[in-house]
């Protein structure tokens, strides 16, 4: 390995992605801890899926509004895909190669799960998209927060009182516990990367959750969680 190898590996920043059902709360902490993470030293992004870039952010208002809903699920797969690697040239991995730590909310198994094991995308065709748009760009560690999709779509309601819910809020429970059980499948297939956050729970226990596992991360990884 050449010097220059060496030195881009050392300052890589840490990947961070947040994943879970509709009303679990991953927005909320997602900002919280790019709060804590900054006051602490860290150099932290936030971007999140699908969108982040600009051209991302063109592909999520079509996917979302219900737009690509009756091309199926195989096109809104391929639209998330496209949107994920323009969010990973433009913003992931440039901000990882410059050491910053990236949170992102949702990332590539929402895909799984919401093309996937509720979609009925063929897993093979997923992955291999997968590999091709993330360009090695895998997250170190994902929060999956976990909540009673009954639970979770009553939250939620408060944020749709103006506009609605969107393409994916908007399906029935039955569907919603599928994805529910579709993440936990995930957390216990890669439970090296995966941390289940109980997301039924108050705020301020959710955040320490967040916390501890960000700190067995850190300690895992030989750094100091307390020092940017």
């Amino acid at each position: 390995m050449s010097d220059t190898e060496v030195e881009t590996e050392s300052v890589r920043g840490h990947f961070i992605t947040f994943e879970g059902g509709e009303g679990a709360g991953k927005s909320t902490q997602i900002k919280r801890l790019a709060d804590h993470l900054e006051d602490l030293g860290h150099d932290v992004i936030l971007t999140r899926e699908p969108g982040g870039s600009p051209g991302a952010e063109a592909v999520r208002h079509v996917v979302l509004s219900g737009a690509a809903k009756r091309f199926g699920t195989d096109m809104e797969a391929v639209l998330f895909a496209a949107a994920r690697n323009d969010n990973v040239e433009q913003i992931i991995k440039p901000a990882l190669e410059n050491g910053t730590t990236v949170l992102c909310d949702r990332f590539m198994d929402s895909s799984r799960v919401y093309q996937g094991v509720s979609g009925g995308v063929d897993e093979k065709f997923l992955l291999a998209m997968e590999q091709a748009v993330t360009e090695g760009a895998r997250p170190d560690l994902t929060l999956i927060f976990d909540l009673p999709p009954e639970v979770g779509l009553q939250r939620a309601s408060v944020v749709w009182a103006e506009d609605g819910p969107d393409r994916f809020e908007s399906e029935d429970i039955e569907e919603q516990e599928k994805r529910r059980q579709g993440f936990l499948k995930i957390a216990r297939d890669e439970p090296d990367r995966c941390v289940v956050i109980d997301a039924n729970q108050s705020l301020t226990n959710v955040s320490k959750a967040v916390d501890a596992a960000l700190r067995q991360y850190f300690k895992q990884s030989g750094l100091d969680y307390n020092r940017g």
